[in-house]
């Protein structure tokens, strides 16, 4: 398509199955999770297109059933992750030259495997390996990640038309180099789509990739591998990684050629990150691209107008889909007296009716958390809280990892607005609220201003518009996704471009062409029609 001017169409998002009971998709999906649980397999590093064992293992297993082994992973040491960047650097040489609609169609071609041939295969390795259940999955590892590579098809159309103006007896173009060197791509357990992103939007534009995955994640990582595979990637233009994040990063952040960071994760490791790149910034051939989405402590905050019932559904399924795992979970609520009685009884009756346990049955909702640090964490957490006499747990609050990691959802109440549920990140199904007197709606909001360290999510209900447009108007650093009477989880790709900034990260919306423009050179060039001879101005002449 040399001779052609392409532009791919703002695609349509992924339709969203529903895996009624006898319908196609869910008869291919019980079947796959079945031949999965039934498996151990082997997964390799890849570095170069070449399946790499190192003897040094980890194993994969079932977070709702832990004693289940899924997987046997190798690991990296120090001369694999050297291996990883000599393989990107390689690779550097014809993919950063090649054409960007073959690298799109490359991008278009994963999106139709998964979209048809494998999302069953990626839908079961999430419920197994990250324990999501049936929808959990599928908008994450079928439809968020489709919509990803599709989406940013479409964007990166639109960034490579954007173009300078061209004067009398010249032309101006600008060329959008990628970044010189290699994208080092350190990825989450709890979205596969994600995981895939990190990777795959910088290599949409032209760039290779050394990749990390969580070490939670890793089954459904290593099938997005050998899909990319499949539709043509070339070899080492994504290398593939697992093993301890140390011993890789000491490789990562010495190497001069390290061009760009792409991460979800802790703030903490984040800040890591920052330091070690600051440490070593005279070695690198060009300053690295930061880019980063970390933390969160997610509010809900009810005005005196809201609909309780609304706020109920909200608060419920901000707080717990996913075992409240999302980094866009509600973990913080901000309630009018008047209001909170009817508020609980809501969430007290969605409490009551769901259940909880293994993702291959349908009919629970909640699943267990990711591994036991986490689960260890969270039940700290409650325990605090039940120890405390400034909250009173009035929802859940029971922990068993006997069999796999599982946590109730739960609801603290506290009489102190900056009790530590309410400032610090949890990460599990634990929501913290504070209840203001009405007349004191103000001083709620500047508490939910002020609380909080971060600022990626965040909504507000009511039904009085204009006190609701002043409370978002105070909140506009809280959160870079802001709800209107919706819960603050669930960003759509191409409708929502997704992150938060304070410490929550650097905002560079993945699911945008913000995201994009971040893993690229951009390269103004003027070429001169009829070059000018002489230095004599006219007025000299």
């Amino acid at each position: 398509m040399r001779d052609a001017i392409y532009a791919f169409p703002d695609p349509a998002n992924e339709p969203v199955k529903t895996y009624l009971k006898g319908s196609p998709e869910r008869e291919a999906l019980e079947k796959e999770l079945k031949r999965q649980s039934s498996v151990e397999i082997e997964i390799p590093l890849i570095i170069g297109g070449k399946e790499i064992r190192t003897g040094n293992t980890g194993k994969v297993v079932m977070p709702h059933d832990h004693q289940h082994v899924l997987a046997t992973y190798h690991k990296a040491g120090p001369a694999e992750v050297r291996m990883a960047i000599e393989a990107a650097m390689e690779a550097h040489r014809q993919w950063s030259q090649t054409d960007w609609t073959v690298r799109a169609a490359i991008m278009q071609k994963v999106a139709e495997l998964i979209s048809t041939k494998y999302r069953a295969l990626i839908n079961a390795a999430t419920m197994l390996g990250q324990s999501k259940n049936f929808y959990q999955a599928e908008i994450d590892s079928a439809c968020e990640l489709i919509d990803f590579l599709r989406y940013n098809a479409h964007f990166a159309s639109e960034l490579y038309s954007f173009q300078p103006k061209s004067a009398k007896g010249q032309i101006n173009t600008v060329e959008y180099r990628p970044l010189e060197g290699f994208i080092f791509a350190l990825t989450p357990f709890n979205f596969t789509s994600i995981a895939s992103n990190l990777a795959m939007s910088p290599v949409l534009m032209g760039n290779v990739a050394v990749w990390k995955p969580s070490t939670t994640a890793i089954l459904s990582n290593y099938y997005l591998m050998r899909i990319y595979k499949e539709a043509g990637l070339p070899d080492g233009v994504v290398n593939f990684i697992p093993g301890q994040g140390s011993v890789i990063g000491k490789e990562i952040f010495a190497s001069k050629h390290l061009a760009g960071v792409h991460f979800t994760g802790s703030s903490a490791t984040f800040n890591t990150l920052w330091k070690q790149v600051g440490e070593n910034i005279d070695n690198y051939v060009n300053y690295p691209r930061l880019v980063g989405e970390t933390g969160g402590k997610d509010f809900i905050f009810v005005t005196p107008t809201a609909n309780p019932k609304d706020v109920s559904t909200a608060a419920f399924c901000g707080a717990f889909e996913f075992q409240g795992q999302k980094c866009s979970a509600a973990s913080r609520m901000y309630v009018p007296k008047s209001l909170w009685p009817k508020i609980l009884e809501g969430i007290k009756a969605f409490a009551a009716e769901v259940k909880m346990g293994d993702v291959c049955d349908p009919d629970n909702f909640i699943n267990a958390v990711i591994d036991e640090a986490s689960f260890d964490n969270i039940a700290a957490n409650i325990a605090y809280a039940k120890a405390s006499p400034d909250a009173k747990i009035v929802i859940g609050g029971g922990c068993d990892k006997s069999k796999g990691f599982f946590v109730e959802p739960t609801v603290i109440v506290t009489t102190d607005p900056h009790f530590k549920t309410m400032e610090e990140e949890i990460f599990g199904p634990v929501l913290t609220v504070y209840v203001y007197e009405d007349a004191d709606m103000d001083a709620a909001v500047e508490l939910c201003d002020t609380t909080s360290p971060y600022g990626l999510t965040g909504a507000v209900f009511g039904q009085d518009r204009l006190v609701v447009q002043s409370v978002a108007d105070r909140l506009r650093y809280t959160a870079g996704n802001f709800y209107v009477n919706d819960k603050p989880t669930g960003a759509v790709v191409g409708m929502q471009p997704f992150g938060g900034a304070r410490k929550s990260g650097t905002n560079d919306k993945a699911g945008g062409e913000f995201n994009l423009i971040r893993w690229t050179i951009p390269r103004a060039i003027k070429e001169t029609l009829v070059p000018a001879r002489g230095y004599k101005y006219p007025y000299m002449k």
